[in-house]
């Protein structure tokens, strides 16, 4: 399988000595005698007792009660157990222990709606509230163990509703605020669900999209839910069942500030986060207090580089795992994150730049699926705004072109500012890789795996390789992995552990180059093979997004009578281009070009929009079901599921 770039391109971005002395990682490698980054990957990975210790003890993490182990591999390492025997709530590390220092006063949570509203939380506004929202959940005799959903959109209310679940030693079951009823109703039954938190609707690009008559559909079919608590976001009227909903603001009224915080295991379960499959049961990844929270803080301090004096904005959804990420992480490190709750190009295509300016974002985390959607409207909408506060970007969900890469770092970052990739998932509680400001940096790369985590790069028998792509997998365990899926231990074996003998395969292509540079090159599964070659479905993404008709592109490999499997690419085109023939012939023959004739596609079709999810992953294995005529399977994590019926019109019309 060949590359969608070439494997040592030139290096565009080297840190200056000042960001590598004020760098928290060279600061924790400093601190353990560690000359540079490669030592303290080996050191991190060798010897994973005194690393996650270390990490413990970086991030100020306190316990109840102090754990007498700290890591235990008795079951393997498909089910190990950290901190044994040691007391906690990660909401304490977050919240309680700010309380009588300066943090307290601190703005922890900034928020924008897309209406314009802003507010600002500080440590003891976010405190307080969160201590409000525990004190009225224990009215209602929930506690210990309870599952609760949050089926909200950004707003303060959606984290102070997380944070008293885990006050309480509840566990969270965060929702995608732009789930169907049926995908709602599925996970809230699996978890068995007590309580769900809502809102009457949200605003979306200046219109009302109702949330409380999806949520009171879902519930039908969900008896174990006894109460739900309404936010009034919008205004909107909607009915309330007598005896199950409450109205946020009643809900919380005349409850006391404070709070006591439940004692929880380190290992008792705190939030379960399903992940996005296109057939049979959505999968439950269960997290601990000591696990999702931990990698969340240890990537945003190692990676991110994150400091007090930081604000952070990813663009997510509370429903993926980057916004329970966003939460944990910051509050952790006792930084500030901004919400913004609506449309990232509304009223404007410069809404993005405008929110970093208003609120002084340092750390900005994008999807490329945004930037390529920008870039059409060129450099004036960015220097509309002062954007100096901005230190550096982040970036996940899917894999780069370069283009819009190097559009990111030029015109925005202005060629000074890294962009710090970051790949992983909800199962890995954060990255397996991603950049580091200690490293130069190359397009579309990443630094290496993140500290702790023993990523390797192998070929069809487990062989690891270097300079070609191969399969991601993981060789040991990190303290963020996933405890298993919800009521599905087999499922979690198979899923993960089942082709290499105590090996973590996750299911992307990566490759590794001669500077050791690693790069993510998409879902493994998405492997189109062509007369017996493979292609990454993103090589040929590349090469058409590379023609300047072409704003976003998808590639599938359907069945062909002589080569096994021949490449259709489904494309979006810029707003000024009408679609042709001779457009098509133009781009079949351009990827023929450049990836040899063979690769050419079988056909080019053109469509609005490629389905995806909320988080930006392109969803290929639903555009080929439904270009075939397919089952496309589960639809519920899709933001706009109307693509998938245009794609499946294009057949039918053939």
């Amino acid at each position: 399988m060949t590359s969608q770039f070439e494997f040592g391109g030139d290096i565009v971005w080297r840190p200056t000595e000042t960001y590598l002395a004020n760098s928290n990682l060279k600061q924790f490698m400093d601190a353990h005698g560690l000359p540079d980054f490669d030592a303290l990957m080996e050191k991190s990975t060798q010897d994973i007792e005194w690393f996650w210790e270390a990490v413990l003890e970086a991030l100020q993490i306190e316990f109840y009660e102090p754990y007498r182990q700290i890591v235990d591999l008795s079951k393997g390492i498909q089910w190990p157990r950290w901190c044994v025997g040691g007391k906690m709530n990660i909401v304490h590390n977050c919240l309680d222990k700010w309380m009588g220092t300066p943090v307290q006063n601190r703005v922890a949570l900034r928020w924008e709606g897309e209406e314009g509203t802003v507010r600002l939380l500080s440590y003891r506004d976010l405190w307080a509230a969160v201590n409000q929202c525990a004190n009225a959940l224990r009215s209602l005799g929930l506690g210990k163990g309870d599952a609760i959903g949050l089926y909200m959109p950004m707003t303060p209310e959606i984290a102070i509703a997380l944070l008293a679940i885990v006050k309480i030693g509840g566990i969270i079951l965060p929702l995608f605020s732009g789930y169907g009823a049926g995908a709602i109703a599925t996970r809230l039954a699996d978890a068995d669900a007590k309580l769900l938190f809502t809102c009457d609707g949200a605003f979306r690009r200046g219109k009302v999209v109702p949330m409380k008559p999806v949520a009171d559909e879902a519930l039908q079919h969900v008896p174990t839910v006894q109460h739900t608590v309404v936010l009034r976001r919008t205004g909107a009227e909607v009915p309330m069942q007598e005896g199950r909903d409450l109205w946020w603001h009643d809900f919380l009224s005349g409850q006391p500030i404070t709070a006591p915080t439940e004692v929880t295991d380190a290992e008792d379960p705190l939030m379960i986060i399903y992940t996005s499959g296109t057939t049979g049961k959505p999968k439950g990844a269960v997290h601990t207090h000591c696990g999702f929270p931990i990698k969340s803080a240890q990537d945003m301090y190692h990676g991110l580089d994150l400091h007090p004096e930081d604000t952070l904005y990813w663009m997510t959804d509370m429903g993926w795992m980057m916004g329970p990420w966003e939460v944990f992480g910051t509050l952790i490190l006792g930084a500030t994150m901004l919400f913004y709750d609506g449309a990232p190009d509304y009223p404007d295509v410069d809404r993005v730049w405008a929110l970093v300016e208003r609120h002084g974002v340092t750390a900005l985390g994008v999807a490329p699926t945004l930037i390529r959607a920008l870039m059409p409207h060129g450099e004036a909408p960015v220097r509309r705004h002062n954007l100096d506060s901005l230190r550096l970007f982040g970036s996940t969900g899917e894999a780069w072109n370069p283009d819009p890469w190097l559009w990111l770092f030029n015109v925005v970052g202005e060629g000074k500012r890294p962009i710090i990739n970051y790949s992983g998932g909800t199962e890995i509680a954060g990255g397996i890789v991603m950049g580091n400001v200690v490293k130069p940096l190359k397009p579309c790369a990443f630094s290496g795996p993140v500290p702790g985590m023993a990523a390797d790069v192998v070929d069809e028998a487990g062989n690891s390789v270097r300079g070609e792509v191969g399969e991601l997998v993981i060789r040991g365990p990190w303290i963020g992995m996933t405890r298993g899926f919800w009521k599905d231990p087999d499922r979690y074996l198979a899923t993960y552990w089942s082709r290499f003998e105590n090996v973590w395969v996750h299911g992307d292509f990566a490759a590794v180059d001669e500077d050791g540079l690693w790069y993510i090159l998409g879902r493994s599964d998405d492997t189109i093979k062509v007369a017996g070659k493979r292609v990454g479905p993103a090589e040929v993404e590349s090469v058409l997004v590379s023609h300047p008709a072409v704003t976003e592109a998808a590639a599938v490999g359907v069945p062909d009578p002589v080569k096994g499997q021949a490449v259709v690419a489904f494309c979006v085109l810029q707003p000024n281009v009408s679609p042709s023939d001779a457009l098509k012939a133009e781009l079949r023959a351009l990827v023929g070009r450049e990836m040899g004739k063979p690769l050419t596609p079988k056909a080019i079709e053109f469509v609005d929009a490629v389905p995806q999810t909320r988080n930006a992953k392109v969803m290929r294995r639903v555009i080929r079901a439904a270009y075939l005529g397919q089952d496309p399977g589960d639809l519920s994590a899709l933001v706009n599921p109307e693509a998938v019926e245009a794609i499946r019109r294009l057949t039918i019309g053939d």
